[in-house]
């Protein structure tokens, strides 16, 4: 119950406290400055959110592994 206390902690911190990034293609920088500061603000925001799904997915998918290891080693 710790850890996952703890975890909730660290990513809460990351995503409360983290800076202005910019995650966009040549094409989509085209686009988002055709459209002006707040729609391309907008559409760096949604990239940002589509990039972490997979990043989501594999974190589980991994920690999944890694418990299911550790249960092994441990018999």
């Amino acid at each position: 119950m710790k850890k996952q206390v703890f975890f909730f902690m660290v990513f809460s911190f990351l995503f409360l406290f983290s800076g202005e990034v910019t995650a966009q293609c040549a094409m989509c920088t085209k686009t988002a400055s055709q459209l002006g500061e707040k729609p391309a603000l907008g559409m760096n925001q949604g990239i940002l959110y589509l990039m972490g799904a997979p990043f989501l997915i594999m974190g589980f998918i991994g920690y999944r592994w890694w418990k299911s290891q550790k249960e092994i080693e441990n018999g």
